[in-house]
């Protein structure tokens, strides 16, 4: 125990072990790519519980109740949320949407975030206080070290903010790179003479290995066209559950195409077609944007390397040259 205190405290070590977690959280990375299959699997599944919840509910209780995908939720982070009221202390009205838009569904979720929101501002700030003022205080002042432990703590109370909004980015981006091919099958699938919930069924299978994320929302959305009362509620539930123009927009003319029995496939031929555009104006400006984006690193570890590489056998003539006229 002695011995671990100086290694902890030593930057280099420090240094070493995040580059070790950072390598590690890498290759976990690449190796979770290619369970894709499972994943998917996996996912299809949850939904089928929400197909099977809405069997057994009446059509009333569906149509005055929330949706989602319902799972038990009890343990020691719902007890905790419940005798601490933080659904009313960090009552945020937006919290149930953005986890909807991250994939999360149902009350559990919600007590999760709630649970870290409040207790991941406590955790960081006794870690931050424990190793300043316990570990090694790198000779700063207490001023210094107590502004060091404040932040921490506001990065533990906004860091499961920006793991969500990262989760519902990724999520978007997965979801809109495959939307336009998911219009054009469901396009021929309409057109073959499939009902809308069948194309959207078939669809959701067929478009899994390109985006699982986008093939459990049509998943779900088939299962609430079965069995919601009103079709439109379906719909804007995928509108609201992907916030994206482009969903929206189709989520629109598929409602009118209900309401009014206007053709559905001249309108889904008009939506994959402004889909495929906006997916090739955000790449468009994502390659707008690299040159900039590759100014810094280019400054910081191409340009060194490459002076060193051109230098360095400059400089060693040169000392040999000196060396054998000296």
């Amino acid at each position: 125990m002695p011995g671990l205190i100086p290694f902890f405290t030593e930057p280099a070590n420090i240094l070493s072990i995040l580059v070790g977690v950072l390598v590690f959280a890498t290759i976990v990375t690449l190796v979770s790519s290619f369970g894709g299959g499972a994943k998917l699997d996996t996912r299809m599944k949850a939904v089928a519980v929400r197909r099977e919840e809405l069997k057994r509910r009446s059509r009333q209780a569906i149509a005055t109740g929330p949706g989602g995908l319902r799972h038990s939720d009890e343990g020691f982070k719902k007890r905790v949320v419940e005798r601490l009221n933080l659904t009313q202390l960090l009552e945020d009205p937006k919290v149930a949407d953005k986890m909807a838009q991250a994939g999360y569904r149902g009350p559990k979720p919600l007590t999760t975030f709630y649970f870290f929101r409040f207790s991941m501002p406590f955790v960081f700030l006794a870690v931050s206080v424990f190793y300043l003022f316990v570990f090694n205080d790198f000779g700063l002042a207490v001023m210094m070290r107590v502004t060091i432990c404040m932040v921490a703590a506001v990065i533990g109370f906004y860091g499961p903010n920006i793991f969500l909004a990262n989760r519902i980015s990724k999520r978007k981006t997965s979801i809109m790179q495959a939307f336009p091919d998911a219009l054009d099958l469901l396009l021929i699938c309409v057109e073959a003479g499939m009902s809308i919930e069948s194309a959207i069924q078939k669809v959701s299978q067929e478009i899994g290995g390109s985006s699982i994320d986008l093939a459990e929302e049509l998943t779900l959305l088939s299962a609430e066209l079965s069995y919601l009362p009103d079709r439109r509620m379906a719909y804007e539930g995928l509108a609201k559950r992907t916030n994206h123009p482009g969903v929206k927009s189709v989520a629109t003319a598929m409602t009118q195409a209900e309401t009014y029995g206007t053709p559905l496939g001249a309108a889904l031929r008009t939506m994959a077609k402004e889909n495929r555009e906006m997916r090739l104006s955000a790449a468009e400006k994502k390659a707008a944007a690299l040159p900039a984006k590759l100014t810094v690193p280019m400054i910081l570890f191409f340009l060194p390397v490459l002076f060193i590489v051109i230098l360095t056998p400059a400089i060693i003539s040169i000392q040999d040259t000196m060396a054998k006229g000296g």
